[in-house]
């Protein structure tokens, strides 16, 4: 933990896996104890290691570990109700207390013990508090507490100055915040504090008993003084002889051992006005009786007794109790540099313990020896510093009897009597001494100043003090002469000074029990003439209410001392005024020049921070520039992979586009190819058609052939009758069919000559104009793709954004005049289709006619045949000009050039259709011929 005066952190003290919620310290300082959930561990606080640690079962927790207050016993309470007593050193079970009865069993949570340590009080969710005896280990009370008492949550109780330590007072915070104070033998409520509006969280009483402060729920800390609350404490013992009564031997019922505790008039501290709290002196209620002779303790035990229990026991049990704090005296405010002592704390008592007794007497601030006298008291009561006042202040007046006759010298005539004693009893160790010179100052003086703490431990110590405190104040004159003869036989060995002094300095391998009983043999042996006990007074106690004056010394000595002592203090405290005044000027004078020079080195080290800060700016701006250069080349690399990569998606779009040019003309070409393959089936169905209009004409030739054999004979004489005037009709008519047939071939040949011309213009503006329509669907397609890129990059691109509006107004305008030279091509196109569906449609009458001409030819063909071919130009030409080819202007371009390839097409199977005609035009020409000849062969 922290020190309270410099709050440094002396130790960290790990074990615990949970939350400590209990800390207990020995009465003595060195041991403390933590408790928590699972495990309660006792820590050596000299050096703060861990001693032992008390494991338990999970199913079984730990309620509190805690020291008693006047034994080395600890106490552990489980939450199952079972409280066993452990011995400290040796951690052996003392004893353990029987189970509370049925109708009074609770759990305890809360736990209080007496300052004697000899009653337990505890307490739980109830309205019951039990009390232990833990002399006679066993429940001797259970209090029953107001019903409106349900859970007790803090048990203390109230220390008394006259009590001795047996309090019978103690205070029960319940569940409501209010804590009433009881008296525990009268079972009468005393006061209690709190209220139910302003209940107390948590309350905590001073050592002496003066003053109460709690926590109250609403956050504020009230303090309490228990003067003003009562009256019934710290009040003097009555001088009444009491009678200690044995326990009952016969167990006891709850209901015997129930008491329920009575209140009269119970006055509560008056309530703060404004930031003021004001006090009420509250009345004694004395309507009880308060003086039940069977609940009080004695004033003491008498000294047959006290010899009794020494006997018994070679030692009586520790007390301890409150100290009063005294001021520190100004002779031992730099002790610690004369006694270091490891322990703050037993070193600000032994100061203050000091200062208590140089207030008491003067001389005591000049006596050299006093703390190495005090010293062992004071750290055997160190937690209760008034009674080691009182201890010492006993042990100087009775056992110290003429120590300060020869003041500022040891007392010698106390040394005489101690010589006189060896010299009796052994006077070869006295002589030795003689020999060796060594006086009673050396083997007799440093065992009286220490009181022996130097040569014993801390138990023989006790145990010889037990003797010493229970004897005349002889006996620790004779405790030397003994000490010396018990130790004649090392002591006979040593020849040299050093060793005497080292001997009478340090302990040694020595019995105390033989010292002892060696100190009551001389106590009896001795003569009278030189027995101690014929020179010093009995034991002489403290008297009450204040201390007895303490003058046993040469006064004009100590006031001299004491005069020169504050002379030499004034003296010196004038020097150090005038060396502190010297001291500040010139501490002045070198913080000024310590200033100066701070000064000029600040500012010689702004100037170089300035100039190291002026480097690092230039070389900032260095490092900027160079920056901002490479920041411009990764830009310049930027560019360049960007324009790499743009062009890389230029040529990767290029690509596309001929790759789908490529696919597109595959796909013309697969069109084509299917075109040609349906135009040469229709041509075959053509002609299979004609084979079979020439086979039905080869058909009907026979039928006509066979009627004209049958009929020849018949007509034969007619024929014959009119064969020559058939002759010369059929010469004129060949003369004239020959000249028709030659003007006709003649003009035909012309006609199919233009129309071929005509036709292969169109076709070849078909073609260019497919091509260009082809050209400008793909330019169109170039254009949508470019425009979408370029939206694409615009926001990279804005700085080119004029020149490729520029590009693309340019384009535009291109685009415009394509666009224009198309529609000129269209409308040349219409009119190629416009000649082409005239001379279609002139083609179709002249084959018509034709066909017409060769049937009635056929059906007459002696009939004279009018000429007809002057009037076919101008016939044609009265053809309507009409068709749905006139509207191709407003037809898609793909569907104008399916049509145009349709209307090729048709031109070609008509020229075929119109040779095979004439083709048959001339064997049926012939075949007429030939049948006009016969009549004339027949005849012939």
């Amino acid at each position: 933990g922290p020190l309270t005066f410099t709050k440094e952190l002396v130790s960290w003290m790990r074990g615990h896996e949970s939350s400590v919620f209990s800390i207990s310290v020995h009465a003595s300082g060195k041991y403390a104890i933590t408790t928590s959930s699972d495990t309660a561990q006792l820590w050596d606080l000299d050096t703060f290691q861990r001693k032992r640690k008390l494991n338990i079962r999970q199913s079984v927790g730990i309620q509190k570990v805690f020291f008693l207050p006047l034994s080395n016993t600890i106490l552990s309470c489980f939450k199952d109700n079972s409280i066993f007593a452990w011995e400290c050193d040796t951690l052996f079970c003392k004893y353990q207390l029987p189970a509370p009865p049925e109708s009074s069993s609770i759990l305890y949570k809360v736990f209080a013990v007496t300052r004697d340590g000899r009653i337990l009080a505890a307490g739980g969710k109830s309205n019951h508090l039990h009390l232990w005896c833990l002399e006679a280990r066993q429940l001797f009370r259970i209090i029953q507490m107001p019903t409106k008492v349900r859970a007790i949550r803090h048990l203390e109780f109230l220390p008394d100055s006259f009590d001795a330590g047996s309090n019978q007072v103690l205070g029960v915070l319940s569940q409501d915040g209010i804590m009433r104070f009881i008296n525990i033998q009268t079972c009468k409520l005393l006061f209690e504090i709190g209220s139910l509006d302003e209940g107390i969280s948590s309350s905590v009483i001073s050592p002496h008993g003066r003053y109460i402060a709690s926590i109250m729920e609403n956050g504020s800390l009230n303090v309490y003084s228990v003067q003003a609350l009562t009256q019934e404490i710290n009040k003097p013992p009555l001088p009444l002889v009491k009678v200690i009564e044995d326990l009952p031997k016969k167990k006891l019922s709850s209901s015997d051992l129930k008491m329920k505790v009575t209140s009269g008039r119970v006055q509560q501290p008056a309530k703060p006005r404004g930031s003021k709290i004001q006090t009420r002196i509250l009345k004694q209620d004395l309507t009880g009786d308060f003086e039940s002779k069977k609940n009080e303790l004695p004033d003491g035990l008498n000294k047959k007794r006290l010899q009794i229990l020494l006997k018994g026991y070679g030692e009586y049990p520790t007390k301890y109790s409150s100290l009063i704090d005294k001021g520190t005296h100004v002779t031992f405010l730099n002790l610690q540099k004369k006694y270091p002592i490891k322990s703050r704390k037993l070193l600000r008592v032994l100061q203050r313990t000091l200062s208590a007794l140089a207030h008491w007497s003067v001389i005591f601030s000049d006596t050299p020896y006093l703390p190495l006298l005090a010293f062992p008291f004071v750290k055997l009561f160190q937690n209760n510093q008034l009674i080691c006042f009182e201890v010492i202040a006993t042990l100087i007046i009775n056992w110290c009897q003429h120590w300060f006759e020869y003041f500022p010298n040891p007392p010698i005539n106390i040394l005489s009597m101690i010589e006189n004693v060896l010299a009796f009893h052994d006077k070869e160790l006295l002589q030795h001494f003689i020999d060796h010179d060594i006086t009673s100052q050396l083997y007799a003086w440093p065992l009286l100043e220490t009181v022996f703490s130097e040569v014993l431990t801390r138990e023989e110590w006790l145990k010889l003090f037990d003797n010493i405190f229970s004897n005349h104040p002889s006996f620790l004159l004779m405790t030397v002469a003994a000490y010396n003869i018990c130790s004649r036989v090392p002591l006979l060995n040593c020849n040299l000074k050093d060793d005497f002094e080292f001997f009478f300095h340090h302990r040694n391998n020595l019995d105390i029990n033989v010292v002892i009983r060696q100190v009551y043999h001389l106590m009896e042996t001795t003569p009278t003439d030189i027995h101690p006990d014929s020179m010093l007074n009995v034991f002489v106690a403290l008297t009450k209410g204040q201390y007895p004056v303490f003058n046993q010394y040469p006064k004009f000595i100590v006031d001299y001392q004491t005069q020169e002592r504050e002379r030499i203090r004034n003296d010196e405290l004038d020097y150090l005024r005038e060396r502190q005044t010297v001291e500040d000027m010139q501490a002045e004078v070198d913080q000024q020049r310590v200033e100066d020079e701070a000064w000029y080195q600040k500012q010689e080290l702004l100037r170089k921070a300035e100039e190291t800060r002026r480097e690092m700016l230039l070389q900032e701006e260095e490092k900027i520039i160079q920056q901002r250069q490479r920041l411009a080349a990764v830009k310049r690399e930027l560019q360049v992979k960007e324009m790499h990569l743009q062009d890389a998606a230029r040529r990767r779009f290029l690509k596309l586009q001929q790759d789908q040019q490529e696919m597109e003309l595959r796909r013309l070409d697969d069109e084509i190819g299917r075109k040609v393959y349906m135009r040469d089936r229709e041509i075959a169905a053509t002609a299979r058609d004609l084979e079979m209009r020439q086979l039905e004409l080869e058909s009907q030739k026979r039928l006509y052939e066979k009627n004209l054999t049958e009929n020849q004979a018949a007509v034969a004489k007619e024929m014959r009758a009119d064969a020559d005037a058939y002759r010369r009709k059929v010469d004129l008519e060949e003369h004239m069919f020959h000249k028709l047939i030659e003007a006709g071939e003649t003009q035909s040949q012309k006609t199919q000559k233009v129309i071929k011309e005509n036709l292969a213009k169109a076709e070849q503006a078909c073609l260019n104009t497919d091509w260009q329509i082809q050209s400008l669907h793909k330019q169109k397609c170039d254009d949508l793709q470019r425009n979408k890129c370029y939206q694409e990059v615009a926001k990279l691109l804005r700085e080119n954004r004029r020149k490729e509006i520029e590009i693309l107004n340019a384009m535009v305008e291109r685009e415009a005049k394509k666009w224009k030279e198309a529609e000129g091509k269209e409308f040349c196109l219409r009119s190629a289709k416009k000649a082409s569906a005239l001379s279609d449609a002139s083609r179709k009458w002249f084959l018509k006619q034709e066909i017409n001409a060769a049937v009635e030819h056929a059906e007459n063909p002696c009939h004279k045949e009018e000429p007809r071919f002057q009037n076919e130009q101008e016939d044609a030409s009265c053809l309507p000009r009409t068709s749905h080819l006139n509207d191709s202007s407003e037809m898609h371009p793909s569907t104008q050039i399916s049509l145009n390839r349709r209307a090729v097409e048709w031109d070609t199977t008509e020229q075929n259709l119109i040779q095979k005609v004439r083709n048959l035009r001339q064997r049926l020409t012939a075949q007429a011929r030939h049948r006009c000849q016969t009549p004339h062969l027949l005849a012939a």
